[in-house]
């Protein structure tokens, strides 16, 4: 004999957690190998163009880390044959800031220099590294707006418009 399912009401319903806090609790517990399957094959279709001609390639041996502070997200990434990588250990450069500073970095809605000089996003460690990087971020003129990666920025993008 089974009971039957009566609805709850609204108010017994635990709250799903802010995307931030569940992001922040969740990314500690994500092993690095799938990281690396979800974020390299990303990240290398994105830069295929400027992989292919070598404006990387001063990354080579290096490691530079992208902070996300509000978010609690570090990525390491370094460049091993020709392909961006994850990597466990700390970054010459820490490139550190909020996830909407990141945002517009990545979809070009505020100039970069802007960002780094109200000190909304900061360059820390090997600065040179860090501005390379910087550099070619934001040496891509449609900036990263483009195919899924960029349907997934437009998205959050959304979301942060809602969030202030």
């Amino acid at each position: 004999m089974s009971l039957p399912l009566l609805p709850l009401p609204l108010q017994t319903l635990p709250r799903l957690p802010a995307p931030a806090r569940l992001i922040r609790a969740a990314d500690p517990r994500v092993p690095v190998g799938v990281k690396r399957r979800l974020v390299e094959p990303l990240l290398n279709r994105t830069f295929a163009e400027p992989l292919a001609e070598g404006e990387f390639d001063a990354l080579e041996g290096r490691r530079i880390t992208l902070s996300i502070e509000d978010l609690g997200v570090a990525l390491t990434l370094t460049l091993e044959n020709e392909r961006l990588r994850l990597c466990t250990e700390p970054g010459e450069a820490t490139i550190r800031g909020g996830w909407r500073e990141f945002l517009c970095l990545a979809t070009r809605r505020e100039d970069p220099d802007a960002l780094f000089f109200q000190r909304r996003l900061l360059i820390e460690g090997d600065t040179e590294l860090g501005l390379m990087v910087k550099n070619l971020l934001d040496g891509r003129e449609e900036g990263l707006a483009q195919g899924p990666f960029g349907e997934l920025l437009v998205r959050l993008e959304r979301l942060a418009r809602r969030t202030t």
